[in-house]
């Protein structure tokens, strides 16, 4: 994609791959299927989840790390910053369907992440069982507050309190218990 959000074709793709465009189609059905990959790739690379496996470290500090890193999932902090403008900049500014698709495979991909982490420490015994969907629904809000305050002219007071925001949401997943009241059974309802 270019800065625009517009779509490459699927002979660029399959000749930057190096193979023929019905090869790529075979492996990959849709453009869906193909930017799916893409992320799942990306994800997997710039966030190994390892750290959350390891028990000799309290499960609050795994998931806080966990979460950081959906935050900063590149270099510096400042590069996480840049990135984080960009990306909005790029969903935002597009008018392109494709840009709204694109947005949504990120925050499938950041919130299948988040669950997965959530099942290991409920496996554990260290986070009760529960709405794990919810949990992480609510985790990756938090997250997504966070990166557009980093996509924003700098706020101090947000910076400043990062850390300790991702503990809180944290702390408040693993010790309450979690059944949304109120709350609609999902996106259907």
């Amino acid at each position: 994609m270019d800065g625009k959000g517009s779509r490459p074709s699927v002979r660029a793709v399959a000749a930057r791959a190096g193979v023929g465009a019905s090869t790529l189609r075979h492996h990959f059905r849709t453009q869906h299927d193909l930017v799916d990959a893409v992320l799942e790739s990306m994800y997997r690379q710039a966030l190994p989840d390892e750290r959350i496996h390891d028990v000799s470290v309290p499960a609050d500090i795994r998931l806080t790390e966990c979460l950081s890193g959906l935050l900063t999932p590149v270099g510096s902090p400042e590069q996480a910053r840049e990135m984080w403008r960009q990306l909005f900049r790029t969903f935002v500014d597009s008018e392109q369907r494709e840009a709204g698709a694109g947005y949504a495979a990120l925050v499938r991909h950041a919130r299948n992440r988040v669950e997965s982490w959530l099942e290991v420490l409920e496996a554990e015994g260290a986070l009760p069982a529960g709405d794990r969907a919810f949990r992480a629904i609510y985790l990756a809000t938090v997250v997504d507050g966070l990166a557009v305050a980093r996509a924003l002219p700098e706020d101090e007071a947000v910076s400043h309190y990062e850390a300790a925001i991702l503990r809180a949401a944290v702390n408040a997943v693993l010790r309450l218990p979690w059944a949304p009241t109120g709350a609609t059974s999902g996106p259907e309802a």
